[in-house]
């Protein structure tokens, strides 16, 4: 049978994009199929607009910080600045990076297609402008859909006073007292950059702890340098129950437990940044019979094929967040070049436990591998001991020199082996020093063969090597 591709994919994030290129690399004749805006979610309302604001309210925070400033023999005068030119910066950085993935596209004579793209059979996929649908098909078909901001019930969007990260990236405004329902590095990012900018802030967590999902001694560490000496109110253990738009903001807080209201509060803005959940309705998989888990994940296997009651479905792969895998844009990108491996007969598989994430907050946060509970589990599961080392960004000589020693580095591994389970970090620039822990593992490299490794003298980089060294097998 021939086909009209080799290759269409739906969705044309960073994941698909990074699909697509691979795909063409190695000779596969693709499209691309996108309903909204080229580049999906980290292009156009995340990652990307969100890292031009935090630069610029950085620069902001670090010109307001007088004391640092004249320790180092520093001295300014008045700090201002301009919203409205911020945004704009976020805004032209999205409109520059989405022309270059778009023209990217172009060069390499991938196919771009615009419409609401869906399976329509085995092998068959529809394109449904507003004035046609026209039907594809292809040898094999990627499912690149992303994902969109979740809003728990009881909260009402209306996004202008209630409103979910999408919004936010737009800094249409600064509200004067902002609550932000959430400390995920969402929340934290967007606490960030409120708070250097002068809003008052309150955030709102429903599990027991603030920053659950990061490594128990990085969250008490970020509660510490991130939230304490910013004034930003916390809530743990409490529910946004109900949430009402207007002008004030009303907010119903209530025991995460009892569900019974214990306060409410009326701010001015209120950011919900409760995650995300997967883009996967409307995608025609009932047209193969396929049905996504009960949380509306594709499931797929790590060779990133499209599972039915556990089997592979022959041609059909899934990447990115609407796998529900790790909803980070590296992932999906990765997880796209390893579907198209498979796709031309190169067995790979994908690492999870050595793709890296960070938040980009001031100082930053970054991650790699298991947290200590995870390594414990796994531990007690395998039969085997872990142990910890820790750095501190006090005793490094360039964080010292830069004035910015707040931060720790922990590495988690195995007592008996060595091997390097997991790294934490809260420092300056620990989003670029968590790639060589990120390497290690996937390697499977042990910290006594690390711990040979020689590091530039004097650089951050040597907050990891310290801690290479202090680790005890």
């Amino acid at each position: 049978m021939s086909f009209d591709y080799d290759l269409v994919i739906i969705g044309a994030g960073v994941g698909g994009h990074g699909a697509a290129l691979h795909a063409v690399k190695l000779g596969l004749k693709t499209a691309i199929i996108e309903a909204a805006d080229m580049g999906g979610t980290c292009v156009n309302r995340g990652c990307i607009p969100s890292k031009a604001l935090l630069a610029a309210s950085g620069k902001v925070r670090e010109f307001h910080n007088s004391q640092h400033l004249q320790e180092m023999g520093i001295q300014l005068g008045s700090v201002g600045f301009d919203r409205q030119a911020i945004a704009d910066h976020a805004t032209n950085l999205v409109d520059k990076i989405r022309g270059d993935l778009t023209n990217s596209l172009t060069r390499l004579k991938v196919e771009t297609i615009r419409g609401w793209g869906k399976i329509a059979g085995e092998q068959k996929v529809s394109v449904k402008t507003d004035n046609e649908e026209r039907f594809l098909t292809a040898k094999n078909i990627i499912l690149s859909t992303g994902s969109i901001p979740f809003v728990p019930p009881g909260i009402e969007i209306d996004g202008d006073t209630v409103f979910t990260s999408d919004d936010a990236i737009k800094l249409d405004y600064l509200p004067d007292w902002v609550a932000i329902v959430g400390s995920g590095y969402i929340g934290l990012e967007f606490s960030d950059i409120y708070s250097a900018l002068g809003c008052e802030i309150t955030m709102i967590e429903a599990l027991d702890v603030l920053m659950p999902g990061f490594d128990p001694d990085i969250a008490t560490i970020a509660e510490r340098v991130l939230l304490k000496p910013r004034d930003i109110e916390t809530y743990s253990s409490t529910l946004a129950k109900k949430v009402t738009p207007g002008y004030p903001v009303i907010i119903e807080l209530a025991d995460a437990k009892t569900k019974e209201t214990i306060d409410i509060l009326e701010v001015d803005a209120c950011l919900v940044a409760t995650g995300r959940i997967p883009a996967t309705k409307n995608l025609g998989l009932e047209t193969i019979a396929l049905e996504t888990n009960r949380r509306g994940f594709i499931e797929v296997n790590d060779k990133m094929e499209v599972l039915k009651d556990g089997q592979p479905v022959p041609h059909l792969w899934a990447i990115g967040d609407a796998t529900g895998k790790m909803m980070l844009a590296h992932a999906a990108s990765a997880q796209g070049i390893i579907a198209v491996e498979n796709i031309c007969g190169n067995d790979r598989t994908i690492d999870y436990r050595s793709i890296p994430a960070a938040a980009f907050t001031h100082p930053e946060i970054s991650y790699v591998g298991l947290s200590e509970p995870q390594a414990k589990e796994l531990g007690e599961k395998e039969g085997f001991a872990i142990a910890t080392a820790r750095t501190y960004f006090k005793g490094n000589s360039k964080a010292l020199a830069e004035g910015e020693t707040d931060g720790i580095a922990k590495i988690i591994y195995r007592q008996d082996t060595g091997e390097l389970l997991g790294v934490h970090i809260i420092g300056l620039h620990a989003a670029d020093l968590i790639q060589e822990a990120a390497n290690a593992i996937a390697q499977r490299q042990a910290v006594q063969d690390l711990a040979f490794n020689v590091h530039t003298h004097p650089t951050l980089s040597e907050v990891l090597d310290e801690a290479f060294k202090r680790a005890k097998v």
